[in-house]
């Protein structure tokens, strides 16, 4: 079995601190002409993100991601916020306590 902790970077020991939550933010796509901007923005925010999954819906024509992110509250605010102003995103956000 792989021991993980090991792939910690200095960037993510950069990010951690006491000011920052960890976040999950949970995205529906309704128009696929988005996602190159969304996709563009989650690049931007790299250094935040602990993982990504993306879940196509194919029946329904929308895909469904979740970002799980460990920054401070404005910075998870913001990114969401941009995310939820695309076309066709909508997005909520949860924080651990």
């Amino acid at each position: 079995e792989r021991d993980w902790s090991s792939d910690v970077c200095s960037s993510d020991l950069r990010i951690m601190g006491e000011n920052t939550r960890t976040a999950l933010i949970g995205i529906i796509v309704e128009d696929a002409g988005s996602v190159e901007e969304l996709n563009q923005l989650l690049h931007q925010y790299r250094d935040y993100i602990i993982g990504r999954m993306g879940i196509p819906h194919p029946q329904k024509s929308i895909s469904i991601i979740s970002i799980a992110m460990e920054a401070d509250q404005d910075t998870v605010s913001a990114l969401s916020g941009k995310l939820g102003a695309l076309k066709g995103v909508s997005t909520k956000t949860i924080y651990s306590k």
